[in-house]
């Protein structure tokens, strides 16, 4: 570590941890910079997209996919710039906030879900059931019948 030198070797040795440790604090990350950055910058774009697209099709992947790119890459960039590591602890907890905001509703799949037409939906509800009531009315005059013969 960096503790107190003694000897010559040891006095260079602390030099140069403490030359390390001063261009450490020179070049690391700042995060309250790289918060507040993908903040106004990221995400108001972001919003504007998303706007534009519509809160209707939030959940149509093919609508957003181009616009969470973009946001994707803006946080990249910004770190890059910002000589962050990426993707870190803000990047994560800034995606799940924005899904949370804009993409809780919607299914894994990228689509809406939503019962489909009564045309399709109808007959997959009538037939079983029709098919159930037959087989159960050949079933009694089945065994109606068949007990007049003997």
């Amino acid at each position: 570590g960096c503790g107190a030198a003694v000897t010559p070797q040891q006095s260079l040795t602390a030099l140069a941890c403490l030359a390390a440790q001063h261009f450490i604090a020179a070049t690391a990350c700042q995060e309250a910079d790289y918060g507040w950055m993908i903040q106004h910058y990221c995400l108001k774009q972001f919003q504007l997209s998303m706007e534009g697209i519509g809160q209707r099709l939030w959940c149509d992947w093919d609508e957003t996919v181009g616009t969470y790119g973009e946001l994707t890459n803006c946080t990249a960039l910004i770190a890059e710039r910002l000589d962050c590591y990426w993707p870190n602890r803000l990047v994560d907890e800034f995606f799940v906030a924005v899904h949370k905001q804009y993409f809780r509703n919607c299914s894994p799949s990228g689509r809406a879900l939503h019962d489909p037409p009564n045309g399709v939906l109808c007959p997959f509800i009538v037939l079983p059931v029709l098919v159930t009531l037959l087989m159960t009315a050949l079933v009694v005059w089945r065994s109606k019948r068949s007990e007049g013969i003997v």
